[in-house]
């Protein structure tokens, strides 16, 4: 990912029998054999009046009554860009067997009505709503696995302190300025932070069963607070303001790393993440390639737009690595200065496993 999301949890699996049906606002509804029901609205016809605002003609009953066809024993719940404002309107006591709920790209503010849900629910996404505040409305959901508040307006980590079964945790692209407050997820694997306003990593001492983290597109200036992160594989901090490549010690089992758009000067810290698949250090300002040659399980290696001029380097850092098959390295000197030879020396820099340079398969 670049950052964000493989990032979105699934909200039940792919129909097995659909059938169609039209409720009474025009929103098409699909139910199937697996107690999931959808309901989507229908792009609106053309006409050659003036838009409406996403507001206008909003009425209450809109919401009470799109869930009104519903089996009640119903376990997957999906109300996709449907203008809807109030979730207690909804009536989900109603529905007590629900497991996973989705109401993305709603103009939900208040999260009011949740607890109408059952405390047995795994799955809640609320992606891209209107929202700022957690409050007390997500305390009794003891049992959630997956929470995506994506793109809303939640400025603190707090109020989550209850969920600790939970497993991924999607926050990006909000208004938080620090990491607090996650001392009781000692079962997350998953944890989204990009595009916040977040200045220092901290708080992630206990979060010993984390695999992947994405800190992207925020304002923190240092590499640390990961030593504990022992099960981590997947790091993404591109678009930062990081200087040293550093911290990155105890985690040895860290299979890609993401580091992209940041003012790193030098390849280091890397003596034992012996796991590296995936290096991205694109957009830098690196000028020599070094401390690269231990990395025997690499496979790809992003290094476009850093200040790279010499292809000796690449040959001695990467020759020798076997599983090497994708490698960037356009809009460095060695390329701007070797624009017709630039490939091929490339190849013959490196072993016989390469198949990809800057996007185009080696024929």
């Amino acid at each position: 990912m670049a950052d964000h999301k493989e990032n979105t949890p699934t909200t039940g699996s792919a129909p097995v029998a659909a059938a169609d049906a039209a409720d009474n606002s025009g929103a098409l509804v699909t139910a199937n054999e697996e107690h999931k029901h959808t309901v989507i609205q229908d792009p609106p016809e053309s006409d050659v009046s003036e838009p409406e605002s996403d507001d206008d003609n909003y009425n209450i009953d809109q919401d009470e009554n799109l869930l009104n066809d519903f089996p009640r024993d119903i376990e997957d719940i999906e109300l996709l860009h449907l203008k809807i404002q109030s979730i207690s309107a909804l009536g989900f006591s109603n529905f007590p067997n629900v497991k996973t709920v989705c109401l993305r790209q709603n103009l939900i503010t208040s999260l009011e009505g949740l607890e109408d849900l059952p405390e047995t629910l795994e799955e809640l996404d609320l992606y891209d709503n209107r929202f700022s505040h957690i409050g007390s409305h997500l305390k009794h959901f003891k049992h959630l696995k997956s929470l995506d508040l994506s793109f809303n307006k939640v400025r603190h980590l707090k109020n989550f302190e209850h969920l600790k079964e939970l497993e991924k945790l999607y926050l990006c692209q909000n208004k938080i300025s620090k990491i607090e407050n996650l001392d009781t997820f000692t079962n997350l694997t998953y944890l989204e932070l990009g595009a916040n306003r977040i200045r220092k990593i901290e708080g992630l001492e206990k979060l010993v069963n984390l695999e992947q983290l994405w800190l992207g597109k925020n304002k923190i200036t240092k590499l640390e607070g990961l030593d504990t992160l022992t099960k981590l594989r997947v790091l993404s901090i591109q678009s930062n303001r990081i200087v040293k490549l550093e911290g990155l010690e105890k985690l040895t089992k860290l299979e890609e790393f993401y580091i992209s758009h940041n003012g790193i000067q030098k390849i280091e810290g890397l003596a034992n993440n012996l796991e590296l698949n995936i290096l991205d250090i694109s957009a830098n300002r690196i000028e020599h390639l070094e401390n690269l040659s231990h990395l025997v399980n690499l496979q790809e290696l992003w290094a476009s737009s850093n200040r790279f001029e010499s292809f000796d380097e690449i040959q001695k850092e990467l020759g020798e690595i076997k599983t090497l098959e994708t490698v960037y390295f356009e809009f460095n000197p060695l390329q701007r200065k070797n624009l017709v030879t630039y490939p091929n020396k490339i190849k013959l820099s490196l072993g016989p496993s390469l198949r990809k340079i800057d996007a185009n398969y080696i024929k």
